[in-house]
């Protein structure tokens, strides 16, 4: 099976909104990628395109636009994890040696039909996401007594961490009482502890190890992937969540497969839709003891959302897993300016979609 490296990454600005459509916001960051990288875009074999817009044949209306022909092309939509989705669907194409590289692109307007789940009648008519982060909340702050101050520190320090990152959405720092004191929308969470919806793309180039070597690139490895669907619905995933939830199955794979502890990981990118989704994943992920993640994500030894996470940098659903790929990779390439994550070589992606009931866990290294 053939290694697979990333060797190219670029994020464009994400706005609130945009005139430009939703392929046009695709092409942004990857025209980056084409000018800088070594691989001459009549050699890319692949491209897959990560969105849950209503636009069909994406994959090979993008590859026209780029000016592009490769072998296969296919549009992934699995709502908020599909770039992360679209990048393992590239990285075993690679490794199987159907193709040696493989163009991932994600792009999503603010207002992308995949923001509300209308299809999960188990909600009623509460099909926002924000329901369940409530009820997620409420239940941790019931079992572990977890407070809205922790709540309200999570979207603080990552806040604070968008200000250095020039393709975020929220360039200035809020206070504890700037979260404390925002509406409180669904009990107990407010609306400085959301992420926002937004328009945004972000691409990365994957290769063959063959061809990583003979492009003279930096490479990051992708080491370790794991994925798991448990359900599609709320009254499925409210249950499981504590025990034994797609998070926790996903990271145990992804270990596993890179031949890694937790401990190993130096910077991760969790995906804090929600405040309370990162105090979770870090204690899903293994980075800290049940009951014990609002601590860890402020104070722990593993850089949690350096660029932001989703509530400083904004949430383009399709877009997302894809940029949160392309921090790690920057990060482990030791190219992240003021946000550098000290000497890191490890790095962690944590990716989730619909209420948590499917995940996605990546695991990069670099050489450097």
């Amino acid at each position: 099976m053939n290694k697979v490296a990333i060797v190219g990454y670029s994020t464009a600005k994400f706005r609130k909104s945009t005139d430009k459509s939703v392929y046009e916001l695709a092409c942004e960051p990857s025209m980056d990628i084409l000018r800088s990288s070594n691989l001459a875009a009549n050699r890319i074999e692949g491209l897959l395109f990560s969105s849950c817009s209503h636009d069909l044949y994406g994959g090979a209306i993008l590859s026209e636009m780029l000016g592009v022909s490769p072998k296969l092309t296919c549009r992934i939509d699995n709502l908020c994890n599909s770039g992360t989705i679209a990048i393992s669907t590239a990285y075993s194409y690679i490794s199987s040696g159907l193709c040696d590289s493989v163009l991932v692109v994600g792009a999503e307007l603010y207002n992308s039909p995949g923001s509300k789940l209308i299809w999960d009648v188990s909600r009623g008519h509460f099909t926002s996401s924000i329901y369940w982060a409530s009820v997620f909340a409420r239940m941790h702050m019931r079992e572990y007594g977890t407070t809205e101050e922790d709540l309200a520190n999570i979207a603080v320090k990552n806040r604070s961490s968008s200000v250095n990152n020039p393709n975020a959405m929220f360039n200035k720092p809020i206070t504890l009482e700037d979260v404390l004191s925002s509406r409180k929308l669904v009990d107990p969470i407010k609306l400085l502890d959301c992420g926002a919806l937004c328009s945004g793309s972000s691409s990365v180039l994957l290769v063959s190890e063959d061809l990583a070597r003979k492009l003279g690139s930096q490479p990051v490895w992708i080491e370790g992937i794991g994925h798991q669907t448990n359900c599609a619905s709320m009254a499925h995933a409210i249950p499981e969540i504590f025990k034994i939830g797609s998070c926790k199955l996903a990271a145990s794979h992804a270990y596993e497969m890179a031949k890694m502890k937790p401990s190993d990981i130096q910077v991760a990118e969790i995906h804090d839709a929600f405040t309370i989704m990162e105090i979770m994943a870090c204690e899903d992920l293994g980075f800290a003891k049940i009951g014990e993640g609002a601590s860890y994500a402020l104070h722990g030894n593993i850089a949690v959302n350096p660029r932001g996470g989703i509530i400083g940098s904004g949430h383009p659903i399709g877009a997302t897993g894809i940029a949160q790929v392309c921090e790690i990779v920057c990060q482990l390439r030791h190219e992240s300016g003021v946000r550098q994550a000290g000497n890191c070589n490890v790095g962690l992606v944590h990716n989730l979609a619909a209420a948590g009931t499917s995940a996605t866990v990546m695991i990069l290294r670099s050489e450097v």
